[in-house]
């Protein structure tokens, strides 16, 4: 029974020392971070821009679905009616809208221009290592057309083929 905890402990152990749940947990904690920001800009910015368009922030729009909304002015929740508060919903559509394009522009496309260009780099030196592979193989043929004209004449003559071995 102590193999398999030892096995165990060893797999989770490796799970845990891969790069990606490392990359993961540095990502989780930089986007809450990043959450915070984003909601203090919503907050203090465009829910009060928005509101000066209106009467109030963005957060405090809302509509009664049935009968007249009365709320109760110690607690704040509605003790008659249906309130639907359509202004959070919309603070928060813009609060991820804000998120994604920040991520988007600023992480995403970043990252892909760097990866393309890297990916494009690799392509000319697999292109330049191409060409000096065919480069070696021509100076290797010129390299044995020399020694075939050394010998005296063509390999038909000798008998053998310079390009091939006894045993092939």
């Amino acid at each position: 029974m102590s193999e398999k905890k030892v096995s165990l402990l060893e797999g989770f152990k490796a799970f845990l020392m891969r790069g990606n749940v490392i990359d993961l947990a540095v990502a989780v904690v930089i986007g809450a971070a990043f959450t915070q920001v984003v909601n203090s800009i919503v907050k203090g910015v465009i829910n009060p821009l928005v509101g000066a368009f209106g009467t109030k922030d963005l957060e405090g729009y809302s509509s009664c679905l049935k009968g007249p909304c009365v709320t109760d002015p110690k607690t704040g929740e509605a003790t008659e009616g249906i309130r639907i508060l359509w202004g959070s919903v919309l603070s928060a559509t813009l609060s991820f809208l804000i998120t994604a394009a920040v991520v988007y522009f600023l992480m995403v496309l970043p990252m892909a221009k760097y990866l393309a260009k890297r990916a494009a780099m690799q392509a000319a030196k697999e292109g330049v290592r191409e060409t000096l592979e065919v480069s070696e193989l021509e100076v290797l043929k010129e390299i044995r057309d020399a020694l075939v004209s050394q010998r005296g004449g063509p390999a038909g003559e000798s008998g053998e083929n310079p390009g091939r071995g006894h045993d092939q």
